[in-house]
């Protein structure tokens, strides 16, 4: 359906209430065991059955964002460490083995 002020989608909400525009993106979680497990120790600790699934997502989110950027940020050293190393020429490395290499060419036996 497209709307003069833009695209408008809908959300069939199920059998007891009615269609609802939204233009907003909706999840559903299953709760699979390990989901499961996860948030009955959290609802055990709360001492509450309910949960704020937007809270849990916002918060899911930082926290693997956090973990991107650390890995980003660790490649990344270890990148500017091995180019250091390339530079000063301290690679631990048989010469004439590399040498032979790049005299005769890479071959499997």
């Amino acid at each position: 359906m497209h709307i003069p002020d833009g695209p408008r989608f809908w959300c069939d909400t199920g059998v007891t209430l009615t269609i609802v525009p939204t233009r907003r993106r909706r999840h559903a979680i299953t709760e699979t065991p390990p989901v499961q497990a996860a948030l009955d120790e959290l609802r055990e600790a709360l001492g509450d059955d309910r949960l704020e699934m937007g809270e849990l997502v916002i918060l899911g989110a930082q926290q693997k964002l956090a973990r991107v950027r650390a890995d980003r940020d660790d490649t990344a050293a270890l990148r500017r460490r091995l180019a250091d190393r390339i530079r000063r020429r301290d690679i631990p490395a048989d010469r004439a083995a590399a040498d032979e290499v790049r005299r005769a060419g890479w071959a499997r036996p």
